[in-house]
């Protein structure tokens, strides 16, 4: 049995350093999501049982919207991220283009999560969008002159601009605010994929001016299959799904009445300690990235160095290691326990480089060489001491690997 087949047979990790991908729920959003599961009542009934559930939905929309400064009117629930970012991007594209024909564009960054990004290639090939994915520096930060010239070369074409709070693979925190300002200036709406920064850095809804902001429970503490799209009252969007009209006629379906207590739940208290979290993970990450830097002295820390709210998300290091696989080192570490991730993603079971490091100018061998560790509530320093007892070794074995596979390809090649 080889290292990488030991690797897949491993036990689950001990160490969890994949909170970007979902972080554990917390006990307060258990809790309270048990409590609600015993009992029954659908909140669109009109009986004593669904007034009951409506009654727990309507206060969970106040306490989100509360938490992210909202109105509660603007709290639309969905069943999690990426189906937000297909509401708001379908949605606002649709609603705009049949307002006024001529808005066919959309202008978003070339390191949006798929959700977006998959979402924008299906509105190319489907509905006549003519998409613009405006570049970003070095840190993976959209350059705003960039933006600037594509809205104001033909503003009265633009439909919408969609824009992460966030990044998910590299953690560098975007300009929404300025994003927003621009646009706004020619009257087209903003939508930021916000489901990495909620409670990781201040997100304020109403003071950024932003019309359309995602967010999801699981990556706030609170459980699966259950999310938000904040829309701004005023602004049309065209549902992707038709039937009860339920949320505001724009997303039917019967409201899952415990996940969303559990999410408000959590989200109340992610928004409550994220002042005090900030402080702390940006510490432990930044002993995480200090000390993995020096068991293998070549890695690279990847997006912005600075651990503050307008730079990037406290938890999140993501680096390179030159000379190995990350899927190699990402099963080697979790032979050894420690869950982290690559930040890739894979199409029919095969791994693609990081489109994010592409678009920062990373080599193709540089976005398929990189890990990325992401700290959240329950990180402690005993997991950065695994980690970097275990980083050396694993690196060192990654590129032995890498170098047997090298000389085999060569031999393979040379006949």
């Amino acid at each position: 049995m080889n290292d990488l087949t030991r690797a897949a047979a491993a036990e689950p990790a001990t160490v969890y350093l994949d909170h970007a991908a979902s972080t554990p729920m917390v006990e307060a959003a258990v809790a309270a999501m048990t409590t609600q599961l015993t009992r029954t009542g659908n909140a669109s009934s009109l009986h004593a049982a669904g007034r009951a559930a409506r009654r727990v939905v309507e206060e969970g929309r106040e306490r989100i919207a509360a938490a992210i400064g909202a109105r509660p009117s603007e709290v639309v629930f969905t069943s999690g991220g990426t189906e937000s970012d297909n509401l708001a991007v379908k949605g606002l594209y649709w609603a705009r283009r049949d307002a006024d024909g001529r808005r066919t564009r959309v202008l978003s960054t070339a390191v949006e999560h798929h959700a977006v990004l998959d979402t924008l290639v299906w509105l190319e090939e489907h509905e006549g969008a003519e998409v613009e994915l405006l570049p970003v520096d070095g840190l993976g930060r959209l350059d705003l002159d960039a933006f600037r010239a594509a809205v104001e070369r033909d503003p009265e074409s633009v439909a919408l601009a969609s824009v992460m709070w966030a990044n998910n693979e590299v953690g560098t925190v975007q300009p929404v605010a300025e994003v927003v300002r621009i646009a706004h200036e020619h009257g087209i709406p903003v939508h930021t994929d916000a489901v990495q920064a909620v409670g990781q850095v201040p997100v304020d809804f109403a003071g950024t001016d932003v019309d359309l902001l995602t967010l999801t429970a699981h990556k706030v503490g609170g459980p699966y299959g259950v999310g938000a799209l904040v829309v701004r009252r005023e602004l049309d969007l065209a549902p992707l799904m038709h039937g009860g009209g339920q949320e505001r006629d724009v997303r039917s379906g019967t409201l899952d009445t415990p996940a969303i207590l559990g999410f408000a739940t959590a989200v109340e208290l992610a928004v409550a300690q994220q002042p005090e979290r900030f402080d702390r993970l940006c510490a432990l990450r930044n002993d995480l990235v200090a000390r993995v830097i020096e068991q293998v002295p070549d890695a690279v820390l990847n997006g912005d160095p600075v651990c503050a709210p307008d730079h990037r998300l406290p938890g999140n290091a993501h680096l390179t290691f030159p000379g190995c696989e990350g899927d190699s080192l990402l099963m080697l570490l979790d032979a050894r326990g420690i869950a982290c991730s690559t930040g890739s993603a894979c199409s029919a079971g095969v791994p693609q480089p990081s489109h994010v490091l592409l678009a920062m100018g990373r080599t193709v061998e540089q976005a398929r060489s990189s890990l990325r560790f992401s700290l959240g509530h329950t990180s402690t320093p005993a997991d950065v001491d695994a980690l970097v007892e275990a980083i050396g070794p694993v690196v060192e074995r990654a590129r032995a690997a890498g170098a047997v596979a090298g000389v085999g390809a060569a031999r393979a090649a040379a006949g």
